[in-house]
């Protein structure tokens, strides 16, 4: 996809955002008006092939977009970057009818994608399952509870991790695709965090009866899916909106003190050491993305050691190196601009949401997974 379409829509976005985050984040209400132009502008269908009525883009489009939302209001950011994730995942592994049922709706921004992946007795484990699907007269019964659902309340569909019919471990997990009509939806849970307000993502119960033929790949084979398109999206997707929203505050901060010249001492050799230590964070997450991203683009084989590390350590090290970057801006430019809420730096609403980014997926979970990963590599080879 070319580059200035794509600026000129993401473009059109970030204009909507801006005039709502502040409303947004003090209620913590969905971005209604920033959804309306992602559908408005086909970005719901990024990454749908141009034979198929989308935007045709790349992950590298994806990611540049979440890390363009990410400066405006990480929340929103990161409702498009897991719906992207959804997509990519029908994509890789829908089979032809389902396929063909959903890639019109995507490419004319009608269907916006909810992700069900938690549930109450196992946080965001992606690889296992509690609650089973079950067969009735050929179709499938779900009777699912999950304790956050991002945006659930506004998703037009959803995809949904279930135990496979008939399974006989809890790692034989399936992904089905459920519409909303065909679900009974009921709100088991409110929406008020410290950070991440405008995410609204609340519990919810999923019941329903779905047509045999929306599972997205085989019963009972989630696992491959996690390895080829929801651990990679996840973490470079998720990463870029955290680069966007510290580099956003970090652009908002540069403004203010060029601005106030004669007021503050742009030469303050502690402020100056500040701003470099956040701008070489920044620097280092977004080297590491693109990295990460070249790998995945161009590794035929995402499930070796090496590569799930890179993978991992782009979540880990974005998580910690964003939010650090930003908590040194708040010492950097002190209580007036750095702690108030109504600072135009907008620190205070960053580093609230940034803080949830070390626990979107722990980041304690992946150092084990990591641990057992460097075991198996004792030659310390790097992807």
């Amino acid at each position: 996809m070319t580059t200035a379409p794509l600026t000129e829509l993401v473009g059109r976005v970030t204009k909507v955002a801006e005039e709502h985050v502040r409303e947004t984040d003090a209620a913590a209400a969905f971005p209604v008006q920033a959804l309306d132009e992602l559908r408005a502008t086909g970005l719901l269908g990024l990454l749908v092939p141009a034979g198929d009525g989308g935007l045709g883009g790349s992950l590298a489009d994806v990611l540049a977009t979440s890390t363009e939302l990410g400066r405006v209001d990480m929340s929103l950011a990161m409702i498009f970057a897991m719906h992207c994730q959804q997509v990519a995942a029908v994509l890789a592994h829908a089979d032809g009818r389902l396929r063909a049922e959903l890639l019109p709706e995507l490419a004319a921004g009608r269907l916006y994608l909810g992700s069900v992946t938690t549930e109450a007795g196992k946080g965001g484990h992606l690889l296992t399952a509690e609650s089973a699907a079950a067969w009735r007269d050929g179709e499938l019964l779900v009777d699912r509870f999950a304790p956050i659902v991002t945006g659930g309340k506004h998703a037009d569909g959803f995809l949904i991790t279930m135990r496979a019919p008939d399974a006989e471990a809890d790692n034989q997990v399936s992904l089905v695709y459920a519409a909303r009509d065909q679900l009974e939806i009921e709100e088991a849970g409110g929406w008020d965090p410290l950070g991440m307000r405008a995410s609204d993502s609340g519990a919810l119960r999923l019941r329903g009866r779905l047509p045999a033929h929306q599972v997205v790949g085989r019963h009972g084979d989630f696992h491959t899916i996690v390895t080829t398109v929801f651990g990679p999206l996840a973490h470079l997707g998720w990463a870029s909106c955290w680069l966007g929203t510290a580099a956003g505050a970090l652009s908002r901060v540069i403004r203010s003190l060029r601005g106030s010249r004669g007021r503050t001492d742009l030469g303050s050799e502690l402020l100056l050491t500040r701003l470099s230590r956040a701008r070489q964070r920044l620097d280092t997450v977004h080297a590491l993305i693109g990295h990460a991203r070249e790998v995945v683009e161009t590794t035929e084989d995402l499930s070796t050691p090496k590569v799930q590390l890179l993978i991992n350590a782009v979540k880990i090290t974005a998580a910690e190196e964003c939010h650090r970057a930003v908590d040194e801006l708040v010492d950097a430019v002190g209580m007036r601009h750095g702690y108030l809420r109504d600072s135009p730096t907008r620190l205070e609403q960053s580093l609230r949401d940034l803080r949830s980014a070390v626990l979107n997926y722990s980041n304690d979970r992946l150092h084990l997974a990591d641990g057992r990963l460097t075991l198996l590599d004792q030659e310390v080879r790097f992807a």
